[in-house]
């Protein structure tokens, strides 16, 4: 079978990330694969004999305008790019979040088998991405949810399986635990981007409020857009903050850290899934994330980390000082989240996976 997947925006953000590791799993099982995305992320680095990847250029833009004109460019461009496969044979097309409408039309107007890999949660963003959605429900033939939290707001429920999000081998390879001496870091380190639902003001906020604690700020941006974010906000980060670009290499963030906040603002977006939250409990970190989603489906509250809304900062700032303070309790916490993370096994997520794709 020849499985061909498309993805929009190729960054180091969660649903590249996600692929990455499908296409991988893919890979090692005998599969044959066609890619098509954008360069400048994680997917570049994917090599293999049975792998062929199609690059086109492709960035988002701070005019609103100008950003849907490239979306679209890259939709024309990408269904003909799929038209390419409108007489293969047991052809299988992967459309990996709902964005690239493009080849999903090419797909169902060729009679093509079409599988979505759906990250998001539509009904509660734009209008653009509920008829992205509802387009996803009337084309596809099977759609992949993160979480069973996410598969409830779907309106179609016929071949919808639910497949929550791993960790690739070499990923967890690259971690370290070591909750003992990751409690004396006295480290908070936060994954995020430049969107306003993502918490990073709270974060930096939350920061100059614990002085005693050192916090680690990456962003997935370049550096002059993170200091033209500043500047536009009149935030200057505190002395404790050490703020990062986009980085290839997470890894060595996880361990150099003592724990992970996830800040998302639930009255602007809902966590499908958490993976940094995964992330770092593979890394035996306590967490701290939304108190609803995908994201909170992986944490017990007090047990493996803590639900709390990122708005609700005195709580907020009580917990980090806790953890960071109780050995005891930290301990109890890091372990906890190890073992969760153990549940998401890579093996049985593929096998999963290929059963639907069979």
């Amino acid at each position: 079978m020849k499985i061909v997947c498309f993805h929009l925006y190729n960054d180091y953000s969660g649903s590249p990330k996600v692929l990455h590791g499908v296409i991988s799993g893919l890979l090692d099982r005998g599969y044959s694969v066609d890619l098509v995305t954008s360069r400048g992320g994680v997917l570049d680095s994917l090599s293999h004999p049975s792998l062929r990847v199609t690059h086109y250029n492709y960035r988002f833009s701070d005019r609103a305008v100008l950003t849907m004109l490239r979306y679209l460019g890259a939709q024309i461009l990408t269904f003909f790019i799929a038209l390419r496969y409108a007489f293969r044979r047991d052809t299988l097309f992967y459309i990996n979040t709902i964005l690239p409408v493009g080849p999903a039309i090419a797909g169902k107007l060729t009679g093509r088998r079409v599988v979505y890999h759906y990250h998001e949660n539509a009904t509660v963003k734009s209008g653009f991405y509920r008829a992205l959605a509802t387009l996803m429900q009337w084309i596809a033939d099977a759609i992949i949810c993160v979480s069973g939290y996410q598969a409830s707001f779907l309106k179609r429920k016929k071949n919808i399986v639910v497949i929550p999000n791993t960790l690739e081998a070499s990923f967890l390879q690259r971690l370290h635990p070591n909750p003992a001496a990751a409690f004396e870091r006295k480290t908070v380190l936060m994954l995020s981007s430049l969107k306003a639902y993502k918490g990073t003001k709270e974060f930096l906020n939350i920061a100059t409020a614990l002085p005693q604690f050192r916090f680690v700020l990456v962003i997935n941006d370049t550096e002059s857009a993170i200091s033209g974010w500043l500047s536009a906000e009149m935030m200057t980060p505190a002395s404790n903050v050490t703020l990062l670009p986009r980085t290839e290499n997470v890894a060595a963030l996880y361990n150099d850290a003592s724990m992970v906040l996830n800040l998302s603002n639930p009255s602007l977006v809902i966590e499908t899934f958490g993976l940094t939250a995964l992330e770092a409990m593979a890394c035996a970190l306590p967490v701290i994330v939304p108190t609803v989603g995908g994201i909170a489906e992986m944490v017990d509250d007090g047990v493996n980390g803590y639900k709390t809304d990122c708005r609700d900062t005195e709580t907020l700032i009580a917990r980090i000082t806790r953890l960071l303070t109780d050995k005891y309790l930290y301990l109890q916490l890091s372990h906890n989240a190890y073992s969760t993370s153990l549940r998401f096994n890579r093996e049985r997520m593929l096998d999963l996976l290929t059963d639907l794709l069979k």
